[in-house]
């Protein structure tokens, strides 16, 4: 089993920044793709982005590249996304998520551990 817990969010103007941190524990060495889904009211899970835990390869949705940056600390066990010129669309639930399989990175349904999500609300 793999623990997921996230921390960062918060209530920021547009334009502004936030960085989320997803603190990972159990069975780490089982991580392929660690990465950040998030979720609007009354819309589906979407996939953000994510990082290969071992080898650092960076994946990211159309709608944040260029303004979100996924990193990780190996020896903290932690993953961050670093968001910057936010937009009232990027209002969600955010979700640290982990599986273990080589699979399409941005099927949010192939995920098998997942945090308890951080809100983050980006006002106009």
């Amino acid at each position: 089993q793999v623990q997921l817990v996230e921390s960062g969010g918060g209530l920021v103007q547009a334009g502004g920044s936030l960085r989320l941190s997803c603190a990972a524990s159990g069975r780490i060495f089982t991580i392929y793709y660690l990465g950040w889904c998030r979720q609007a009211p009354g819309k589906e899970r979407e996939f953000v982005a994510a990082i290969t835990w071992s080898g650092g390869s960076t994946y990211y949705a159309d709608s944040v590249k260029g303004r979100f940056t996924i990193s990780r600390d190996n020896a903290k066990n932690t993953v961050y996304l670093q968001m910057n010129s936010l937009k009232p669309e990027d209002t969600a639930v955010y979700y640290c998520a982990a599986k273990n399989r080589r699979t399409v990175v941005a099927d949010t349904r192939e995920y098998d551990y997942w945090g308890q999500g951080t809100q983050v609300t980006v006002s106009s």
